[in-house]
């Protein structure tokens, strides 16, 4: 309990708000019936020190629902600050701001409302359907009402560094002050959680906001897979402060056409493989064929487990393999496996490459599409033709040593592979 506030620190129109979203989704619970001083107390808003006789607000209830000058007298480095920035840089010009500048009540239940709404207001993610209904909320929405959930209920707030929410087109990041509780991937894998601010948690999940202990972060990663989006990056800096970021970046992790190609391959089946097993095929898609080294770049999954996988996508018949050892690599059935002339061509460009408009010269052989990406555009039911006519494959370094130490003869191994060096540096 703190000493000296009370009710008239606590903002009436936030408080108000929270029950009215709280009623509306409880409609029957029993504190929907209890006065505002005795909801609050039930909520864990209000305590009662039974050894002194006193009574106040307690720093959960101060922090959600309190105005912005008692929060700061408790809490000297309090600030909340949600900027939306134009481009995809690090510098901080914005279009959209919101801060403490004494227009709003500044407690952390109306910069969830509000902040939550400009995040989601222009998110380009389709609708689905749930039956006949239309369900508004998808996967990334969730994931994103996790997100800065967590940013305030896992803040120090007697710390010095800012919550900061940033929307960007390429990205949203999050950073609240003090490091993680738990290592961060104890955090990745859920279960485990030791939250900063237990009854803040609880005043947020009384109105659908946050998930069960230990289970928000992995409601984020799932909610960013559903996109085939990069993975979310959850670190931690000391430097100038302790402080926990996140980010949430919108890129592709594979072309939509290979998704689309694999989805035309595949049907259901691709949908229904483990997020591991579909960044093995998309790697396929995109670049031709995919190898253990390649696949360790783009997967948190642990070597062994990854080889596990492609085994088992070869044994399912969604890959088939060449090669031995290290060497081995896996490509897409009903796709040729790319030969050392379809890596370093001697003729010139083909028209694909110039339509694609994206030569990549070095000396003077040019990088063209392979001779799978010409058999499968002319297959007659086309159902590669779109994805790999839009497609050239460009290899990086790893992948293409890897396909010579199976195919090519040691004698002229070493010099094709500085030729391969400077293919990549190029592209």
């Amino acid at each position: 309990m703190l000493v000296g506030f009370d009710w008239s620190d606590v903002s009436p129109e936030t408080f108000a708000a929270f029950r009215q979203v709280f009623s509306g989704r409880e409609p029957d619970h029993p504190f929907n019936a209890l006065n505002d001083g005795d909801f609050l107390r039930s909520i864990g808003g209000w305590k009662r020190d039974r050894e002194r006789g006193s009574e106040g607000l307690t720093v959960a209830g101060l922090l959600m629902f309190g105005k912005f000058q008692a929060i700061q007298d408790e809490f000297p480095d309090f600030m909340l600050d949600y900027q939306e920035r134009p481009e995809a840089k690090t510098e901080n010009r914005w279009i959209d701001r919101l801060t403490l500048d004494g227009k709003w009540s500044g407690n952390l239940y109306d910069f969830y409302r509000r902040v939550y709404l400009k995040l989601t207001a222009d998110l380009k993610v389709p609708f689905a359907l749930t039956g006949a209904e239309r369900r508004d909320e998808t996967p990334v929405h969730i994931a994103l009402r996790e997100a800065l959930a967590n940013v305030l209920v896992h803040a120090d707030y007697s710390d010095r560094a800012s919550i900061l929410v940033v929307k960007r087109p390429d990205m949203f990041g999050f950073r609240n002050p003090g490091l993680m509780r738990v290592p961060v991937d104890l955090a990745l894998k859920g279960g485990e959680s030791d939250c900063r601010n237990r009854t803040l948690h609880q005043m947020f999940r009384l109105v659908g906001v946050g998930e069960q202990a230990g289970s928000g972060v992995p409601k984020i990663l799932q909610g960013w897979e559903t996109q085939h989006w990069n993975p979310p990056n959850l670190h931690e800096k000391s430097e100038p402060y302790d402080q926990t970021l996140l980010e949430l970046r919108m890129i592709d992790l594979f072309p939509d056409d290979a998704v689309n190609v694999l989805r035309n391959m595949f049907g259901e089946d691709f949908d229904r493989l483990e997020q591991s097993e579909r960044v093995a095929l998309a790697i396929a898609a995109s670049e031709g064929t995919v190898n253990h080294s390649r696949l360790c770049t783009l997967s948190t999954d642990h070597p062994a487990d990854n080889s596990r996988i492609l085994h088992r996508l070869v044994q399912d018949g969604f890959l088939r393999a060449s090669g031995t050892g290290r060497g081995v690599v896996y490509y897409l059935p009903g796709v040729d496996k790319p030969s050392p002339e379809d890596i370093f061509p001697t003729a010139s460009s083909s028209p694909m490459l110039e339509a694609e408009g994206s030569n990549v010269r070095s000396g003077s052989g040019n990088v063209s599409s392979s001779s799978s990406v010409k058999q499968a555009a002319a297959e007659p039911d086309g159902t590669l033709k779109a994805a790999f006519q839009q497609r050239i494959y460009r290899y990086q370094l790893s992948t293409i040593w890897s396909y010579l130490q199976v195919t090519c003869a040691s004698a002229w191994r070493n010099s094709l592979r500085s030729l391969a060096l400077k293919v990549v540096l190029a592209n």
